[in-house]
């Protein structure tokens, strides 16, 4: 990689290295496996850079690579241990945290593919057919596994929770 390919490379993984930790935080529930994520899809991210560069967009391509990273995640044997949560919580009662607190929990119960198609959907904001490309499926799977995951929302978090864009 040449000295300008590096620096361009560096200046894109600082600039956007928080927002895709964010996205790894909602993809996985746990900070310390969204950092391992990000660490893996920039990793895998300067393998590609010099042959990215020139044929698509960074962003979209290390949104592929962090979405792969997390499923692929789950397949290693390590990762099918139980943990345990030695960690007293304290009870929350601002009530938006405990709604926010609500909406993860029912994130974390829906299949880790219509998790990921919601993110990307609706958090990364890509579009049906990049969202798509990023889960290597079809532009039907990917609504059909939005529809579910909705649903599935709808079910745990109630009809009123869920605002819609047609609905406001």
């Amino acid at each position: 990689m040449s000295a300008a390919e590096e620096l361009a490379f560096r200046a894109y993984a600082t600039s956007s290295r928080a927002a895709l930790r964010r996205t790894a935080y909602l993809l996985c529930g746990d900070w310390h496996k969204a950092d391992d994520l990000v660490q893996s899809a920039l990793v895998k991210l300067y393998v590609a850079w010099p042959r990215l560069r020139s044929t698509e967009s960074p962003g979209a391509y290390t949104h592929r690579v962090l979405v792969r990273c997390f499923l692929d995640e789950r397949r290693r044997p390590w990762r099918r241990e139980a943990s345990l949560d030695l960690v007293e919580h304290e009870p929350v009662l601002d009530r938006p945290a405990d709604d926010m607190l609500d909406l993860r929990a029912a994130l974390d119960r829906l299949p880790r593919r219509q998790r990921a198609t919601l993110l990307l959907r609706y958090w990364v904001d890509a579009t049906v057919a990049e969202t798509a490309q990023t889960l290597g499926c079809s532009e039907g799977t990917v609504k059909s596994q939005t529809a579910r995951a909705l649903n599935s929302l709808r079910t745990s978090l109630g009809d009123a929770a869920l605002v819609t864009e047609e609905s406001k």
